[in-house]
C-alpha cells in the first residue's frame, strides 16, 4: 500500500484526496477519469481550484457523459 500523493489532482482518487493509504484499484479510479474525459473532452471532476476539486472528487459529484445519439 502506498500513501504519497502523486500525479495529476483531475485523476487522484478519493483515497489520495483524503490521504489514506491506496492500492491498484486508485488505478482503475484513474483510468475512468481518463476514459470519461476521452468520451466527453472534459474532466469528470471539474473546479476552479484544489480545494473545490477534493470536494467534489471526495464527494463523487460529477456530470453524466453527455448521449451523442438523437432522440
Amino acid at each position: 500500500m502506498a500513501a504519497t500523493q502523486t500525479g495529476t489532482p483531475y485523476y487522484a482518487s478519493p483515497e489520495v484526496w483524503s490521504e489514506l493509504p491506496y492500492n491498484a484499484k486508485c488505478d482503475i479510479w484513474s483510468l475512468g477519469c481518463v476514459l470519461y474525459q476521452m468520451a466527453s473532452f472534459r474532466h469528470p471532476f471539474a473546479a476552479t481550484d484544489l480545494l473545490s476539486l477534493k470536494k467534489r472528487i471526495t464527494a463523487g459529484h460529477y456530470d453524466p457523459i453527455p448521449s451523442s445519439y438523437s432522440d
